[in-house]
């Protein structure tokens, strides 16, 4: 969300946003009702400035004035009261469009129209080169009984699975692999529950936009977040932190839905696009300052690129066009493993900058050194998610024998074992 006055003396920079995220918002429409409602509110507070006026009259007057003074400042009361509604209408549809309002992007991110315009800036990592057949990760899951799609299919619908035995354990491994690198960058470990409230996803900006994405409880007024982002970027709302308290790192832990609509028939095999996935998420909350900002971008993007270091990934970092980056960013990269049966590179981290995009939303604050209050600005990067991390994987790792390597790191949280699973003739 922006600042309304921001928006008042800046409207061509707002409009030219829109333009360059691809986002339909009539600017004029949101400046008029805001028009509208400063002219509401300015003569709702005449009449009680007349009122107030009227009332301090009336002890002093006489008797034969007093009557007609009690009856103006009625009239004043019902006048007041007439406005509200119109007023309380005009502010509702205020708040909705200013929720649809972009975070003006960075004049470093390159402008574009979809991903297809994203910029690659990095590559790392030896392309695996075999001496025999690969095979893709559903073929390597299904040799080996380390997972399950069409029972659980029958049990929990479509875009399910269920991991099995060795597979199981290598996803918890990685989990705490990633844990593990965070707590030792001194991030704070917390587990979130799956539910949040309405107000918590409008808060990250997946609502109002988002709503098709995610599964609803009607009965308990609950959904079930799509990422811990959700979670955390409310644990401070309507707070007014301590500048010393910042910046607070949160590594959450949570399982994650996403209901997928409008994908259908896109990447549904195996573990790629999934309704339920677990996710270790990077949030960091801190001072109103871009090169505070700047600065833990970068460290939440090195910190994923470690995390695919160490599990012997090669991947790249492509720099989000404008038209890719969505409507609360300010500066995005997404970091994407090697999957070798598809010869391409496939997301697996999503790093953000959002500015007080979020905070303004939530009403997040700290007090300065200057004692002013200032929103604060989040940032959110991917530090492990599974089952998708699983394809590039067990793809880029598979053995001749149909065995699966352990890359060194990963090794200590899988008792010592450089290879999973049985020789296959």
């Amino acid at each position: 969300m922006l600042d309304i006055k921001f928006i008042r003396e800046n409207s061509d920079i707002v409009k030219n946003a829109c333009k360059l995220k691809n986002i339909t918002l009539d600017i004029d429409q949101l400046l008029s009702i805001d028009k509208e409602l400063v002219s509401l509110k300015t003569e709702e507070q005449n009449l009680l400035t007349q009122k107030n006026g009227l009332t301090a009259k009336i002890p002093k007057a006489t008797a034969d004035e007093r009557p007609a003074l009690i009856a103006e400042s009625k009239g004043m009361d019902e006048k007041v009261k007439a406005l509200k509604p119109k007023a309380e209408a005009l502010e509702e549809q205020l708040k909705g469009l200013l929720y649809l309002v972009p975070q003006i992007p960075s004049p470093l991110s390159p402008v574009g129209k979809d991903d297809s315009d994203n910029v690659e800036i990095k590559k790392h990592g030896v392309l695996p080169k075999f001496d025999f057949t690969p095979l893709d990760h559903v073929q390597i899951l299904e040799q080996q009984n380390w997972a399950d799609f069409e029972r659980i299919a029958k049990v929990s619908g479509s875009r399910s699975y269920s991991l099995r035995n060795e597979m199981v354990l290598v996803e918890m491994a990685m989990h705490r692999m990633a844990m593990d690198k965070l707590i030792s960058k001194g991030f704070n470990l917390v587990s979130v529950p799956a539910f949040a409230r309405e107000e918590a996803l409008f808060g990250t900006g997946h609502f109002p936009q988002g709503r098709d994405q995610a599964y609803f409880i009607p009965e308990h007024n609950l959904y079930l977040a799509g990422t811990a982002e959700v979670q955390i970027n409310s644990l401070h709302a309507n707070e007014i932190l301590k500048e010393s308290e910042l910046p607070i790192l949160y590594a959450g832990y949570s399982p994650c839905f996403r209901s997928e609509a409008g994908s259908y028939g896109r990447d549904v095999r195996g573990l790629i696009r999934v309704h339920q996935f677990m996710k270790v998420e990077q949030f960091v909350i801190c001072k109103n300052d871009p090169e505070e900002s700047a600065k833990w971008h970068q460290k939440l993007l090195e910190t994923s690129e470690e995390i695919l270091i160490d599990l012997e990934l090669p991947y790249r970092i492509v720099e989000c066009c404008t038209g890719d980056m969505g409507t609360g960013k300010f500066r995005m990269y997404d970091v994407e493993a090697w999957v070798p049966s598809e010869l391409k590179y496939r997301e697996t981290h999503s790093c953000s900058s959002l500015y007080d995009w979020q905070a303004r939303r939530t009403q997040t604050r700290y007090r300065d050194s200057e004692n002013k209050v200032q929103y604060v600005h989040t940032l959110n990067n991917t530090a492990i998610a599974t089952p998708r991390i699983l394809v590039p994987f067990l793809e880029c790792h598979q053995q001749k024998d149909g065995t699966v390597k352990i890359p060194a790191k990963l090794q200590r949280y899988m008792d010592g074992k450089p290879f999973i699973g049985k020789a296959v003739d």
